[in-house]
């Protein structure tokens, strides 16, 4: 699968309709025959539209019915019907669908010039403007098309009909906005994301994994896609010989002193660090402490979990500010299935011997990856093949989606070639299964550096969303919203106008480049930010209350119309969302969705600006085209993990 103009989208390979992995792959399954599983999927490919976002979709079973909640998709199955009768010798030719902005209509068929290029000279057409002409004609009639226009060399400009845009709106009104949930063709995904280290504080550069990666499973989880949220976290390896031998040394009763012992965790680990680059005896028993936890010694395994769950307690706590659901399978989880794993990738031949280590060679680099230090110790490389082993035959995903920084773009890509040299994955990178690194930026502070505190520390994300908190409450009783609410609501819209800020500050970019944490820019009521777009949704609110209307009891009497134009123009984006998810999706970019909420609210202000609702004759449709848009703004709220506010 590729990203094609923001839909997730699977047309016929030319030989096969499903994505068979290679006989070594099935052989290295542990349990369930692959063959059984991974044929039934039904994955196929396609391509990245240069133009626009064109989007080439392939066509449904129920290919007549205008009726998905992605109008792109809608429209595709209606001129796929429409290429076929133009052009039937071309069977392949999938319908290219662009949105429009401006004069030229709704949307665009981008179709005429690519085909006119392979069928001059063999068909009737004498220009890309008579094929154009032909896939207006040959559509089928849709009640969602008003008119048809021809434009320039064969763009097919369709406009929508208000009616249909009307109705399709009031009907999401009346059985929710799942019905406007995108129909993406994977079954499971693996969303791998936040990967905090044990005995080291959450800090500002956990925060894009983590907020990043959670909207990602939002969007595939509001797909009807099975998404397994997983926590890699660091909780195995050589560091804890360390860590346990000084919580030993520092606390005899260790086992009684619990949380008390190492309550500032980031003060313990640079305290047990320092012993262990100055001290060689205490270096020494550290490295012994590690072979008994290894194997297996049952004071060294009990001092190793309550170092854990101390800083599970940690990420917990931060993770329960932010709304953030995950799973933790971490290193330590598939440390038992390394041996099998590496002894299944050797008799492939892959895992050779160099300078006392063992390594997997990789083409297009000279460093090999080391998957056995030339210790005998275990690495990032032969934990994470191991993860992706046991994703791919115990979990039985489709597409495992790693969220981390840039900087570990070659590991990943190294890694993901090696996969692909057992058989694991099928070498075109975009059919399934597949994997995909989620590269991000860096958190940049004011002066262009790495974000940190004056004294040079990274920041803890606690002090950071207490800081979001704190200055957003501060505002609000500069406001003297602390006189009109109680105590409660307050500290509640506070924290969810905080947290809120800190998320949509860093969504809104585009993950691969880095972005300058400002807390004054971030909390700004005007512009692309989260407080403007709360503040939005809190207005729209205020609108249908003060109408004093039933709003449920509206939707099944009222009726939509679309009479102005910024209604219309209101209305035609709302009709967006769906493929605008998609989209998002597909290339795995929150920043689209953010865009789209940004717009959403900006054609709202448009249409309010423009359009009388409370006590106009157009009050009911006007109640309901408000209510509609508050619903959308919700579920990208949803999405992004924003809590919504409905008074400022």
């Amino acid at each position: 699968m590729k990203a094609v103009g923001g839909a997730l989208h699977f047309p016929a390979a030319a030989t096969a309709t499903t994505t068979t992995p290679s006989p070594s792959f099935f052989s290295f399954a542990r349990r369930l025959p692959l063959p059984s599983h991974f044929p039934r999927l039904n994955f196929t490919r396609a391509t990245l539209a240069e133009e626009g976002r064109a989007v080439s979709t392939a066509t449904t079973s129920n290919m007549g019915e205008e009726d998905s909640g992605n109008v792109r998709k809608d429209l595709a199955n209606l001129f796929e019907r429409s290429l076929r009768v133009t052009v039937p010798s071309e069977a392949d030719v999938e319908p290219l669908i662009a949105a429009c902005t401006g004069k030229f209509g709704d949307y665009q068929c981008n179709n005429a010039m690519g085909l006119w290029q392979k069928i001059k000279g063999a068909s009737e057409f004498k220009a890309p403007r008579a094929v154009g002409e032909a896939l207006k004609n040959n559509l089928p009639h849709s009640d969602m098309v008003r008119s048809l226009e021809v434009a320039g060399p064969g763009f097919v400009n369709v406009v929508l009909s208000e009616s249909w845009i009307s109705k399709t709106i009031h009907k999401m009104l009346i059985n929710g906005i799942q019905t406007w949930a995108p129909r993406i063709s994977v079954a499971k995904v693996v969303v791998d994301f936040s990967s905090p280290n044990i005995a080291k504080e959450m800090h500002v550069g956990h925060l894009r994994s983590t907020i990043i990666g959670d909207t990602l499973a939002r969007m595939f989880e509001f797909s009807n896609v099975e998404v397994l949220r997983r926590n890699h976290v660091g909780d195995w390896g050589t560091q804890f010989g360390m860590l346990i031998e000084f919580l030993f040394e520092m606390f005899p009763n260790w086992e009684d002193a619990r949380e008390t012992a190492i309550a500032d965790l980031q003060k313990f680990y640079k305290d047990s660090k320092k012993r262990f680059d100055e001290d060689p005896a205490f270096k020494e028993r550290a490295q012994k402490a590690v072979v008994r936890l290894q194997g297996g010694e049952a004071k060294y395994r009990k001092a190793w979990a309550q170092i854990c769950d101390i800083s599970r307690k940690e990420f917990d706590g931060v993770y329960q500010r932010l709304g953030i659901r995950l799973e933790e399978k971490g290193e330590s989880f598939y440390n038992p299935y390394i041996p099998d794993v590496l002894e299944k990738l050797s008799n492939l031949g892959l895992v050779e011997e160099s300078q006392g280590a063992r390594v997997i060679r990789v083409q297009g680099y000279e460093i090999p990856l080391i998957v056995v230090k030339s210790d005998g110790g275990f690495n990032y490389a032969s934990t994470d093949l191991t993860a992706l082993w046991y994703r791919l035959n115990e979990e039985r995903a489709e597409w495992i989606i790693y969220v981390t920084d840039v900087g570990q773009s070659q590991h990943f890509e190294m890694f993901f070639k090696a996969a692909r040299r057992a058989g694991w994955l099928p070498a075109d990178s975009n059919t399934y299964p597949r994997v995909s690194h989620v590269g991000f930026g860096l958190v940049l502070g004011e002066d262009g550096k790495r974000f940190r505190t004056r004294n040079t520390e990274v920041v803890r994300l606690v002090d950071l969303l207490d800081e979001a908190k704190s200055r957003s409450k501060a505002t609000l009783i500069g406001r003297e919203k602390d006189k009109e609410w109680s105590e409660e609501e307050l500290d509640q819209i506070a924290e969810a106008i905080g947290y809120g800020a800190v998320k949509y500050a860093d969504l809104k970019n585009n993950r691969l480049t880095n972005y300058t944490f400002n807390f004054d820019q971030m909390l700004n009521d005007k512009g692309n930010t989260a407080v403007y777009l709360l503040y939005a949704h809190a207005r729209i609110c205020s609108i249908i209350r003060k109408s004093g209307v039933d709003i449920e009891e509206l939707k099944k009497t009222g009726e939509i119309k679309l009479d102005h134009p910024t209604e219309r123009a209101l209305g035609v984006h709302l009709l967006r969302f769906a493929e605008t998810v998609e989209e998002a999706c597909a290339n795995l970019l929150p920043n689209v969705l953010c865009d789209y909420l940004y717009n959403l609210s900006e054609n709202f202000g448009k249409f309010y600006e423009n359009c009388q609702v409370v006590g106009s004759n157009e009050q009911t449709s006007r109640l309901l085209l408000c209510e509609s848009t508050a619903v959308v703004i919700r579920q990208c709220f949803h999405l992004l993990g924003i809590v919504p506010v409905y008074k400022i």
